[in-house]
């Protein structure tokens, strides 16, 4: 990896912590409680796509610890890291054998429900309430909706990191 690459690594992965710190500051009331937009996933999903599964799970896993400092919640952060690997690793696997089925938009939507799964299941084991699963269905209508949107988001994201790197490099 040359230093051109790390130096635009370096700024995807800010764009993903400035992103999960602003969405964090939106309220959404309409949603459902614990739901987010989860715009830090649309750079994630670029950089799976543009660079590869290694620094797509590097970016969201310095996102997710970046965040814990910026923001010093421990228990955010175990949501967090557990939903970005869980939701990177079927983003990559989607992406790579599905792809000729799934544009970005299904493949966002998949991370969107794998990374909903990881927060559910850490949620229940963190409270010691395995009751906590049954509020997985809202969850996944949730994923829907904000996964569509990140997937729509990326495609167009992916389309001018590639021009740029084309330029660039």
């Amino acid at each position: 990896m040359n230093t051109r690459e790390y130096i635009f690594l370096a700024l995807l992965t800010t764009g993903a912590l400035v992103l999960s710190i602003l969405e964090g500051m939106i309220p959404l009331p309409f949603i459902a409680p614990g739901a987010r937009l989860g715009l830090a996933n649309m750079v994630i999903l670029s950089v799976i796509v543009v660079f590869g599964f290694k620094k797509g799970l590097t970016v969201a896993i310095l996102k997710s610890i970046l965040v814990l400092l910026a923001v010093g919640n421990p228990i955010g952060f175990l949501y967090s890291i557990s939903g970005a690997i869980l939701s990177v690793v079927v983003m990559h696997l989607a992406y790579r054998y599905l792809s000729g089925c799934l544009s970005l938009i299904g493949v966002s939507v998949l991370g969107a429900l794998a990374h909903n799964t990881a927060q559910v299941f850490v949620a229940a084991a963190v409270l010691e309430n395995m009751k906590i699963l049954t509020y997985l269905p809202v969850m996944y209508i949730v994923s829907l909706f904000t996964g569509c949107f990140v997937g729509y988001a990326s495609i167009f994201i992916v389309g001018n990191l590639k021009k740029q790197i084309s330029i660039g490099w």
